[in-house]
């Protein structure tokens, strides 16, 4: 099944897999099916988005974007449309991801600690220069490109999921998989929301009922690391069933290191969030306090993917943590 193009262009993403993950099943009482974002071609869920936002509107002159995956996306889709970008990434990102965005053409530029001091950096230069922005999560189209995701769900399955795991950062996948649902008519499908301690601005808001912004970002998974969640998000929240769940780093490390025993396939951390969920016994906790239907016909894990991890960084994460 080929994705279904935006207006006569064909969209950037491929359609990802769908396959049950026996392990996972066995660790989380239920059948689990794997959507595998990690096999799109920018290495990530972050294509579908933000390649519908660069095909969806018109982008004279130079395209800037932020951070790591999103970066990557949107380098790749400008080098599909043969356009000049730049992209900056914080500090915190490593070597990885600016060698691959150099790979793809794009201008790297390292600037601030954490995403958002990139994210302000980026606002001058398109301020300063006339360049065009492309926000990584906090934009209408951005959720919209996600939403393919759970059409493609609707196409694959049987029979209606009964949960969804999905990692949060900024919001875009949230707002994307609840736009999914929206639209194909599951939107009384739970969502579980998963983040690790040190980037939960999504749990925190919805503790608060608004939004908060974190004094800083101290989790190993910089890919969730934006300080404030995107209002959408919370909106989310209230238009369905989101259950926020925080793990620890070690937990989502371990969760990536049991993942690539189990099935060959070595993510980021920011993915390690709802793979430990799943590992931990957290979705058996939800259904025991009532939160979660028992049992449940099967639970989707989006394999949020992310290319900022080999297995050196692996092995550093786990010596940082202790785990070694």
């Amino acid at each position: 099944m080929a994705a279904q193009p935006v207006g006569d262009q064909k969209p950037f993403h491929v359609v990802s897999p769908v396959l049950e993950s026996l392990p996972l099943s066995k660790a989380a009482g239920t059948k689990v099916f794997m959507k595998l974002e990690n096999i799109q071609p920018s290495g990530s869920f972050k294509i579908r988005g933000i390649g519908h936002q660069c095909q969806d509107v018109t982008l004279p002159g130079r395209c800037l974007c932020t951070g790591g995956n999103a970066g990557l996306a949107a380098a790749y889709a400008a080098r599909r449309l043969g356009l000049p970008i730049t992209v900056v990434v914080p500090g915190n990102s490593g070597p990885t991801p600016v060698r691959k965005l150099q790979d793809l053409g794009a201008i790297v530029e390292v600037y601030g600690k954490v995403w958002d001091d990139a994210n302000r950096r980026a606002q001058e230069l398109a301020k300063a220069e006339g360049w065009v922005s492309i926000h990584p999560f906090d934009h209408p189209l951005v959720w919209e490109g996600h939403a393919s995701l759970v059409r493609e769900l609707k196409d694959s399955l049987e029979a209606k999921p009964g949960a969804i795991v999905v990692a949060v950062g900024g919001g875009g996948l949230l707002a994307g998989v609840v736009a999914g649902l929206q639209q194909v008519g599951w939107q009384d499908v739970p969502v579980i929301a998963a983040e690790t301690q040190g980037a939960h601005s999504f749990h925190e808001a919805l503790k608060a009922g608004r939004l908060v912004t974190l004094p800083d970002i101290t989790s190993v998974a910089k890919c969730l690391g934006a300080k404030t969640v995107a209002a959408r998000a919370l909106e989310c929240a209230r238009e369905c069933q989101v259950i926020s769940q925080v793990v620890e780093d070690t937990e989502a490390v371990r969760a990536v290191e049991q993942f690539l025993d189990d099935e060959r396939m070595l993510v980021q951390p920011a993915c390690g969030a709802p793979l430990a969920v799943l590992y931990s016994g957290r979705l058996q906790r939800l259904q025991s306090q009532g939160r979660l239907r028992a049992p449940l016909s099967s639970v989707v894990l989006v394999v949020c993917g992310g290319s900022n991890v080999d297995t050196a960084q692996l092995r550093a994460l786990k010596s940082q943590l202790g785990m070694e």
